[in-house]
């Protein structure tokens, strides 16, 4: 900001004392030869009333930006006074047109229009007053020539007002720009942060659910079947490596430099020595990709490997979904099998249905276990961050008991339908 701005915003900030300043000096200057002037040719007009007429044109000029239409009001009376005494022309008629500026620049509407109107008849009156015993066209002129200062002053205020009030204007459109932004910024900040916690929910109460599951069959296995113990050791080490991997790969978007990603073919680890073995997994962690749709089979064969009884059944033809939204039917299934390991009871039975539709994709997860007569603390968000997800993606999501027993949980996602699909949804299905 130059210092001509830096002089600008101070007189702007400190109006009364400005003014008040201006309209001091004005009197000094302008108030003693005004009265001199009078007092001179007009020997019988009382002296404080010449006095209080001249004072009341320069005064008010103090609050020509605080209250404009009252200090154009006074200038104006004390001036049509000096007509209606004949008072001759002196130095303080000259802040008429002034008080009408400061009203076009600082009043309200109705206050500058009501000014320039009183400034027109007051020019018509003076020129009849003081040109009409020489001539009717002395008189026009005189008329015209004040009419005209008077219209030059009041342009000029309206095109001052203009101006500030698109600079206003753009002031304030930057401010809310500001605020927009900051907000924008604030709902980008919460967005990403229910995403993460909705993904470190997922992973981490799935892979503890299973550990745990393990942890605790391995325990009872370890006396009369340590084969069945070895395997669910492995599954432990096998789940826990896997959700470090999606842990590292989320928190990775935390970080100010992530790790340059490892040159070489997707999912193969990089020769190195054992020193640098730490840093190449937490580079491949940066890059593997979320899972998706087609990584529900793998989570099947996954809790099958567990020893959970579960069938995966496919219907339909498959179709390639969006990234978020195979990651979506993903988690929904890992959330809903993590939800058995913890309330359906012991060796459930579990179907895992994947149908194809021609316009949706639906998924249906279903056991036989308790169902609605499975405890909770309360505490859980599973089933409400499977509705949010849905949401996201215009789907829905229902969960309850079924008839018969257990529990099943549906999420729907529609999807563009494939071309050259058929309408219907195939019979037939796949176990596997």
């Amino acid at each position: 900001m130059s210092w001509w701005d830096r002089m600008w915003q101070w007189e702007d900030q400190h109006r009364f004392g400005v003014d008040l300043t201006m309209a001091a000096l004005l009197t000094v200057v302008l108030v003693p030869p005004s009265i001199g002037l009078v007092a001179n040719q007009l020997s019988d007009l009382p002296a404080f009333v010449v006095s209080l007429s001249t004072f009341g044109m320069v005064v008010p000029l103090a609050w020509r930006r605080t209250r404009p239409a009252a200090s154009v009001a006074i200038v104006y009376t004390c001036a049509l006074l000096h007509l209606v005494a004949r008072v001759p022309m002196v130095p303080t008629d000259f802040v008429v047109p002034f008080a009408l500026y400061s009203a076009a620049l600082h009043g309200p509407r109705w206050a500058h229009r009501t000014a320039m109107a009183g400034a027109l008849v007051g020019s018509a009156v003076l020129g009849g007053m003081i040109g009409m015993p020489y001539s009717p066209g002395i008189a026009v002129f005189i008329a015209m020539f004040a009419g005209s200062l008077f219209l030059v002053a009041w342009a000029f205020g309206l095109v001052r007002r203009s101006r500030r009030e698109h600079l206003e204007a753009l002031v304030d459109r930057a401010q809310r720009l500001e605020v927009e932004r900051d907000q924008q910024a604030i709902i980008a900040t919460a967005a990403e942060r229910a995403r993460i916690a909705r993904e470190m929910h997922d992973i981490v109460a799935h892979s503890l659910s299973v550990i745990i599951a393990q942890s605790d069959g391995g325990r009872y296995a370890a006396v009369h079947d340590p084969d069945a113990a070895t395997r669910a050791l492995g599954t432990i080490a096998e789940t826990g490596r896997a959700a470090l991997t999606d842990m590292r790969r989320l928190l990775g978007v935390l970080r100010e430099a992530p790790a340059p990603a490892t040159a070489g073919a997707p999912g193969v680890l990089p020769t190195a020595t054992a020193d640098d073995a730490p840093d190449v997994r937490a580079s491949t962690a940066t890059v593997t990709p979320q899972p998706s749709v087609e990584d529900v089979e793998q989570l099947v064969a996954q809790m099958r490997a567990s020893g959970m009884r579960i069938s995966h059944v496919r219907l339909g033809q498959p179709r390639h979904l969006p990234p978020g939204a195979g990651l979506t039917i993903y988690r929904i299934a890992q959330e809903s099998l993590t939800n058995i390991l913890k309330h359906a009871g012991p060796d459930p039975s579990v179907t895992v249905m994947l149908q194809w539709q021609p316009t949706a994709v639906a998924l249906e997860v279903s056991d036989d276990g308790r169902g609605a007569s499975a405890g909770t603390d309360g505490l859980g968000q599973g089933l409400l961050g499977m509705r949010e997800r849905a949401t996201m993606f215009g789907g829905t999501v229902t969960a309850g008991p079924r008839p018969g027993g257990g529990f099943r949980v549906r999420a729907t996602l529609p999807t563009p339908g494939a071309p050259g699909e058929p309408t219907t949804t195939p019979a037939g299905g796949s176990p596997s």
